[in-house]
């Protein structure tokens, strides 16, 4: 009886592991919802022969789109949240059914924050930029979309509640702007004032209305005729489906109220669009003006707004910005929205636009080719890309990088704080070759 009843268990064991490979001879494949790009089914052959990684490419597909995947991704998910720790490394599992990415941890906790230098980057990179906006009769405004935890982190667990340090990249960058003279919103200010909660408990995001008050705060730094939405109607729906949530229970979501107005925003979109989050969007209303807006995840629920408020405006995710985009659609207004979390990869991506021309004075430091690490010329879009990391001599304060050319011309290099806490620059040049700069470009510190 024993013997049998072992057999029963090994068949039953053996039938359990067959069913997510056996579900795909039904076309029970699963789409997931989580928020990261699936393995595609790979070829045996390819135009290069034989595909050696076929196998492993095998393995990642099937791990990806074995039957009952989500169903098996969300029973794990509820164990392991029910003894209140992720199953998910990019998912923070709170309290009372809160979710936070964790990619927010080093902001929440003071933990690897920019240093002085890697905000200076940024700043002086935006007022070069605001710079030649003045010159083009463009008007500039920066603003930064605070991570949930930074607003609302009574929720995160108890373990992770210590700091490390009071230091937050998203206080102290608006220090170094205002210094910069560079047009800033603090929206961290603004929310932290306001007592509803304007975020969702299961999505990264602010919900409609947080959404709605974040325009509402830019078109008035714009100075821009708008429609208030604070004080427009709107009805309650509970429809909405957060993105940590798909992350971790992708095949149990729990829909949360969102908040749509009745009387709008309208606008029309130029061509047809999958969803906000594309990567570039036009729009068009019966508004005045034209807007280009370079925003993340974030400025997926603003573009309704802003977009009912510009005649035209091209709403793109790209990076580095590319500011050719002015002139193709005849921009007024520049926004610029980075979420807080994304603030030092925007150290790292200065704008791609013709580097500014500038003088010596002769107090400047020489700088030895020698002396770069990563040393480049390459050809980007119209433009001969030059750029380079420091080695051991890094700016730590507020020094400008200038270049001269063959022709003698100089100019003033994008300073950038690298992935890897490395100090370095980029120029953009229009009009010196790939081989001149290769050759005699000479670089300065001042």
């Amino acid at each position: 009886m024993k013997k049998k009843l072992s057999y029963f268990y090994i068949a039953a064991f053996l039938l359990c592991c067959l069913v997510p490979s056996a579900g795909l001879l039904l076309d029970r494949g699963e789409v997931s919802r989580e928020n990261r790009k699936m393995a595609v089914l790979p070829r045996l052959w390819t135009e290069e022969g034989w595909n050696q990684a076929y196998l492993q490419e095998l393995g990642d597909w099937f791990q990806d789109h074995f039957a009952f995947r989500n169903e098996m991704v969300t029973a794990n998910s509820c164990v392991m949240a029910a003894a209140g720790v992720s199953a998910k490394e990019s998912v923070i599992v709170g309290t009372d059914g809160w979710l936070y990415y964790a990619d927010s941890m080093d902001d929440y906790q003071g933990r690897n924050q920019l240093s002085d230098r890697a905000l200076f980057d940024i700043a002086h990179t935006l007022a070069m930029l605001k710079s030649y906006l003045d010159s083009q009769g463009v008007q500039l405004l920066f603003t930064v979309a605070p991570n949930k935890n930074s607003l609302y982190g009574e929720q995160m667990p108890y373990y992770l509640q210590h700091k490390v340090s009071d230091r937050k990249n998203l206080t102290e960058i608006r220090r170094v702007l205002e210094e910069e003279q560079v047009p800033y919103l603090d929206l961290y200010q603004l929310f932290y004032k306001m007592d509803d909660v304007l975020y969702h408990k299961r999505d990264s995001h602010w919900d409609n209305r947080g959404a709605a008050f974040a325009a509402d705060a830019i078109l008035e730094a714009l100075q821009k005729e708008h429609i208030d939405y604070g004080a427009e109607e709107y009805e309650v729906r509970c429809d909405f489906e957060g993105d940590l949530d798909a992350m971790l229970f992708p095949a149990a979501l729990t829909p949360e109220e969102e908040y749509y107005y009745i009387s709008g925003p309208e606008f029309l979109y130029v061509e047809p669009v999958e969803s906000n989050f594309d990567s570039h969007i036009s729009t068009q209303s019966v508004a005045d003006g034209s807007l280009v807006m370079y925003r993340d995840s974030f400025g997926n629920a603003l573009l309704p707004f802003l977009a009912e408020s510009f005649g035209s405006a091209y709403f793109s995710r790209g990076v580095p910005y590319d500011l050719s985009d002015l002139i193709v659609h005849g921009a007024d207004t520049l926004v610029i929205e980075r979420a807080e979390r994304f603030l030092p990869e925007m150290a790292a991506n200065p704008p791609m636009l013709q580097s500014p021309y500038a003088s010596l004075d002769g107090t400047e430091q020489k700088m030895e080719r020698e002396g770069f690490h990563n040393f480049s010329v390459e050809t980007v879009s119209v433009y001969t890309k030059v750029s380079g990391t420091f080695g051991a001599d890094m700016p730590e304060g507020k020094e400008q990088i200038l270049a001269r050319t063959e022709s003698g011309a100089v100019y003033e290099a994008y300073p950038i704080h690298t992935e890897d806490d490395m100090e370095g620059f980029v120029l953009y040049l229009y009009g010196e070759t790939e081989e001149s700069c290769e050759e005699s470009l000479e670089l300065f510190l001042r």
